[in-house]
């Protein structure tokens, strides 16, 4: 699989490739850059015949004018969790219909100044009082509906509000902090493989407070599929991040507390570590 890595630093953009770290010395902007269906032979062009540098510090969020989007119950554990949350309000065979229905589930989730760096510290809502963490492989696409990469996405989640009403989905999702990506984007023009493993772990005073893991195979609808829907009557003149849903939710007696430490894995991409506040 040919492949580098592309972070956002406060210094300027960073390729890197193995351990060798290059920073772009083209004056190109951040947009112009996730919106280059050729980013993967552009990369690899800019680095050629150079020498290596230091790594990347100050990292930041790998998004500038991108909106991020949301998929939803594409995982059967998260159809399961999102029918338990909404039973009392009567809306679990919504999710249901959903998971098996052919028009999957999108959602808008963030603009870029709600969106949280690497080591950055995620928000809970102070009107809800049931929050978690959603590790999801996100796609990285341009304005063409070309994947040109993957990064991680923690999609926060008020379960307590979208179980009260499944139209009050917005406010569940939707607030400052609600949201991190990182720590940075495995650009690639290839499929991640089934195998590919999502893993989370969340730790409370040095302690771990809760563990998980899926893999791709899990995945119910293709990337492809889930940026078809997505670019079906919408533009997205500087490309678009699409969180491909989650596989991992805590058990129903689980929700964050500040100062929880949030560590999501997806290899070979890295690791996206926030805290909570």
């Amino acid at each position: 699989m040919r492949m580098l890595k592309l972070y956002r630093s406060q210094s300027g953009p960073v390729v890197m490739n193995g351990a060798q770290a290059f920073p772009l010395l083209d004056s190109i902007g951040w947009d112009e850059l996730l919106n280059r269906d050729d980013l993967l032979a552009y990369l690899t062009e800019q680095i050629k015949d150079r020498g290596a540098e230091l790594p990347p510090v100050g990292l930041l969020a790998p998004i500038v004018s991108q909106e991020v989007w949301a998929a939803g119950v594409t995982y059967f554990r998260s159809r399961d969790a999102r029918m338990e949350e909404s039973q009392s309000a009567g809306g679990g065979s919504f999710y249901d219909r959903v998971y098996s229905a052919e028009r999957p589930e999108l959602f808008f989730k963030a603009t870029a100044h709600r969106v949280v760096a690497p080591g950055g510290a995620v928000r809970i809502r102070r009107d809800s009082k049931w929050n978690v963490p959603e590790p999801e492989l996100t796609l990285v696409i341009t304005s063409s509906g070309k994947i040109i990469g993957y990064t991680i996405g923690n999609d926060m989640s008020s379960r307590d509000i979208e179980g009260e009403n499944p139209l009050y989905l917005p406010q569940a999702k939707v607030y400052d902090g609600c949201c991190a990506l990182g720590p940075g984007i495995f650009v690639t023009n290839e499929p991640l493989p089934p195998s590919t493993t999502i893993a989370i772990k969340i730790l409370r005073e040095n302690a771990q407070a809760f563990a998980g893991s899926t893999t791709l195979e899990s995945l119910k609808r293709k990337p492809q599929e889930l940026v078809d829907y997505l670019f079906r009557e919408n533009s997205f003149p500087n490309g678009a991040f699409l969180m491909t849903g989650t596989g991992i939710i805590p058990p129903s007696d689980f929700t964050l507390q500040a100062g929880d430490r949030i560590e999501m894995t997806i290899d070979p991409i890295g690791t996206l570590v926030n805290t909570v506040a």
